[in-house]
């Protein structure tokens, strides 16, 4: 049985959580990481998995982008052992997808000037599977590919802006 508590879903006494060193989960995205400057993924650190737990997917969205949802960074097949998920990963570090500028791998924040702050959702998940998929793969192929193997999520929240 899963019920949820503060960042994460919990299977038995296993929390999964993901946390950055870069940043607390509602702060701020450190200014590296946005597109129009040295466009670095943040690092990442995984705690706890569920037991079956084969590998993690990743996805990072920004629900406050004008007309729809903007996808900034998939990632799967990420082994059951990881626990860090280290600053500015390369396309080829292991498999990625499409993201909504086009390009695998991560792409960074970049707001409409003026428009306030918006949120990017990291969410991380616990898996049973390893995925196949090709490097290249759209969001919508990875979402599903998830369904019914999902043992756990948890996520972090970041927040950018661009002045005017």
């Amino acid at each position: 049985m899963l019920r949820r508590e503060a960042g994460g879903i919990i299977r038995g006494r296993m929390t999964l959580a993901l946390e950055s060193p870069a940043f607390v989960s509602g702060g701020p995205l450190p200014a590296r990481c946005a597109a129009d400057t040295s466009n670095r993924s943040p690092p990442l650190r995984i705690r706890g998995a569920p037991a079956g737990t084969r590998s993690f997917a990743l996805i990072v969205e920004d629900p406050d982008a004008p007309e729809r949802t903007w996808t900034h960074w998939l990632a799967w097949n990420l082994g059951a052992e990881r626990r860090e998920i280290p600053e500015a990963v390369g396309p080829d570090a292991f498999p990625q997808g499409l993201n909504d500028y086009g390009q695998v791998g991560w792409g960074g924040p970049k707001p409409p000037r003026g428009d306030g702050a918006h949120r990017y959702l990291f969410q991380l998940f616990a898996l049973d599977v390893l995925l196949n998929l090709p490097q290249g793969a759209t969001r919508e192929a990875l979402a599903g590919r998830l369904h019914g193997h999902v043992l756990a999520q948890a996520s972090l929240t970041g927040k950018a802006w661009r002045s005017r």
